[in-house]
């Protein structure tokens, strides 16, 4: 507070309203009129007394107040979104910023609040919002203006100044700047696998009196070149991007520079396309009918990716009793159609309970095993006929299936129950199972447990096939280590092998039941490549700013190390830590915006993923300029102005800062100004009656007497 000060004024306190007061001077005004046209003699006396009436019941007084001055308050607010990391911005606002706060120390009627503009996600920047939280604690009364320091990319400019008080910009810049952004119009979230999806974007040229014909634009998918061309500028750009696998597909774009353009950080924008499988087609062929034929088919169609087509054998070829076709409410099971015409159609083929009764011919059931080389898919589900001479394992099936019987009487019975082996706790289908038997010590996964070993404790099954050798990954065993789920990869296909018939007793809850829909549906799922179910496999993503790192694998070693090269190419090698068997992850800072390459291992056994990394603020990327196109309207309206930091001998130029009346600009060529608002606070009031009663009643009679007086003469 600045020192007290006596203010002395005149001011009034009437006795009676003031509307009383009027109508009383009015009646006085008509009896001295009265007088003056009678010419009569004391009027003037009379005038005289009903003047000093009017003014003693007006209460005049002499009031002293004393006032002590409040400083005026100034807002300076420097930005510090993620634009003001372009160039040298941020060394602009820092000297900015210092040398405000040092000439503002030497002004005795001004306090300077300093705020920051924090980064606001997707918001952009929000410049005022925050001048408004901080004017919620200075008085209007004493705010003397507002300072900005910022690039002049502001996203929530108001149509006002705040406050009623100037307000100035201190652009980081020497000038209007130009820049080049490639802006993303449309970009689906996900495609489906086989077809097509279309991107829209388009180039932008800002800030440039005369706009390039044409610029570069480069597409690359998942790291690999996809497409160069030259496009014109300013003109929508369709991108067709085949999908052509199931899980992420990242798209990566870039448009060449613009000579003298403020940067290239919104010259590349990144999308990530999830592809997805258009309605899994099963065909699920149960050889006779059984208990577990129903659980087969609830699990299938319960799921609504799956389009399931179901036949049972009911009547096989050799129970013919010569009853004719058309009395038979059954139909013909279509052979050729499936096996020939429409076996590609076919995401997964289930063989349930089948066995080679010359049903399907040699040719059909090798069409079968070529559609799994070809990248199909093939669950066999088997019980007795398996070991029997009808087993699907002497046909040319046999070549794809991970194992056959060891011999003609394979069929093993009695209670046990299935235990998931070393290898299955670290694969994707069989991990984590409820009920599952904690993981094996073991390094082989065919090894018995040891004693002190817990047993699973789902339900027992009854009934079991004793195979021959086995390829492929053993996943459950018996407790002696004989196989009872093996899978394959065969070809570009795969294939599942389940040696019982007996996982319904699960599903009806027998002796506790077990996890029998959650383990078919990861098998079946497995087949049919759903990324998340891979066994081995690197994956990356990017999430609120950081790069997630999992990898996926069946090997029981060290987990190892990865590359992780960013957008512009600096690489970094991060140590992988094993979360549970099979996974590792690891994670690092993801803040620049583009493609994420993560790799493992060298040469043809290399694993590579990609990440997408968005930009983390689009609106305020969107254009990097530095302009008084957007706030410098704002500023001038305000009675301030627009000033330019970049330039001068040392690099800066920082205007002087000076204090002006509230009726006077706010800004000039080099100096910007503070108001002075003249608040006060009162600390005290002194009154005197001027006209007291025990001295304008005696004057008031004095004159009337001598308006008698005068009148009688």
């Amino acid at each position: 507070m600045r020192p007290e000060q006596v203010i002395a004024a005149i001011r009034f306190d009437p006795l009676l309203p003031v509307w009383l007061l009027f109508a009383l001077g009015l009646l006085s005004l008509a009896v001295v009129g009265l007088g003056l046209w009678r010419r009569g003699r004391g009027t003037l006396f009379r005038l005289a007394a009903f003047a000093v009436l009017l003014l003693w019941l007006a209460g005049p007084r002499l009031v002293q107040e004393t006032r002590q001055s409040l400083r005026d308050i100034g807002l300076l607010v420097v930005d510090q979104s993620a634009s003001m990391g372009v160039g040298d911005r941020a060394h602009l606002a820092e000297v900015a910023r210092q040398s405000i706060e040092a000439q503002a120390a030497h002004l005795s009627d001004l306090e300077l609040r300093t705020v920051t503009v924090p980064e606001s996600g997707d918001a952009g920047t929000q410049l005022f919002a925050a001048v408004n939280r901080a004017l919620a604690d200075i008085p209007r009364s004493r705010l003397a203006g507002t300072i900005a320091i910022t690039d002049g990319q502001v996203h929530d400019l108001p149509k006002t100044a705040p406050g009623g008080a100037p307000l100035n910009l201190l652009l980081t810049g020497r000038g209007e700047e130009t820049d080049r952004r490639l802006r993303v119009i449309e970009a689906p979230g996900y495609g489906i696998v086989g077809k097509s999806v279309t991107l829209r974007v388009a180039i932008d040229d800002l800030g440039v009196s005369s706009h390039t014909d044409t610029a570069t634009l480069t597409v690359r998918r998942d790291g690999q070149l996809f497409r160069t061309e030259s496009v014109p500028v300013g003109t929508e750009q369709r991108i067709e991007v085949p999908i052509t696998r199931a899980g992420p597909t990242v798209i990566e774009m870039a448009a060449s520079p613009l000579a003298g353009e403020v940067s290239q950080l919104n010259n590349r924008a990144v999308v990530e396309i999830n592809g997805v499988r258009d309605r899994l087609r099963v065909l699920l062929i149960s050889g006779e009918p059984h208990q577990g034929e129903r659980t087969w088919r609830r699990l299938l169609k319960a799921d609504p990716s799956v389009d399931l087509v179901h036949f049972t054998i009911l009547r096989p070829p050799e129970k013919d009793d010569r009853t004719p076709l058309n009395e038979l409410a059954l139909i013909a099971f279509p052979v050729r159609e499936l096996f020939v015409d429409k076996i590609g159609e076919f995401d997964l083929i289930i063989l349930d309970r089948f066995q080679n009764r010359g049903l399907l011919p040699l040719p059909y059931l090798a069409n079968i095993a070529n559609h799994v080389r070809q990248g199909g898919a093939l669950l066999m589900s088997v019980g007795p006929e398996f070991a029997g001479a009808t087993s699907l394992a002497s046909t040319p099936l046999g070549s794809v299936l991970p194992g056959g019987p060891a011999r003609t009487d394979a069929v093993v019975d009695g209670r046990f129950r299935p235990w998931v082996t070393a290898l299955g706790q670290r694969h994707p289908v069989t991990e984590g199972l409820r009920g599952a038997n904690p993981p094996l010590t073991g390094p082989s996964g065919t090894n018995p447990p040891g004693p002190d070993e817990k047993p699973p404790t789902w339900g027992p099954w009854y009934r079991r096939i004793e195979p021959g050798p086995i390829s492929g990954e053993v996943l459950l065993r018996t407790r002696d280590g004989q196989p009872l789920l093996a899978l394959d990869h065969v070809g570009l296909g795969r294939t599942a092998l389940l040696l019982s018939d007996q996982i319904w007793l699960w599903s009806r809850g027998h002796d506790g039941g077990g996890p029998q829909a959650e383990l078919l549906r990861r098998i079946a799922h497995w087949l049919m490549k759903e990324p998340d179910l891979e066994e081995n496999a690197l994956t990356a993503r990017v999430v609120d700013g950081r790069l997630r790192i999992e990898n996926r694998s069946t090997d029981p070693g060290a987990p190892g190390e990865v590359v992780v090269t960013d957008p512009d190419g600096k690489k970094e090698t991060l140590k992988l830590h094993e979360d549970s068997p099979g996974r590792a992850t690891a994670a690092r800072a993801a803040t620049v915006p583009g493609v994420w390459q993560v790799t493992q291992g060298s040469g043809p056994g290399a694993r590579t993923a990609y990440a997408a990394a968005g930009a983390a603020n689009p609106p305020e990327l969107a254009d990097l300029r530095a302009t008084a196109t957007v706030a410098g309207p704002l500023a001038r309206a305000s009675g301030g102005g627009v000033h330019w930091l970049a330039g001068g001998t040392t690099g800066v130029e920082v205007p002087e800062l000076r204090r002006t009346e509230d009726d006077r600009s706010a800004s000039g060529s080099s100096w910007i100004g503070l108001q002075r608002r003249h608040d006060h606070l009162v600390t005290g009031v002194a009154a005197l009656e001027l006209l007291p009663g025990w001295l304008s009643l005696p004057v008031m009679l004095g004159l009337m007497v001598l308006g008698w007086r005068r009148e009688g003469r």
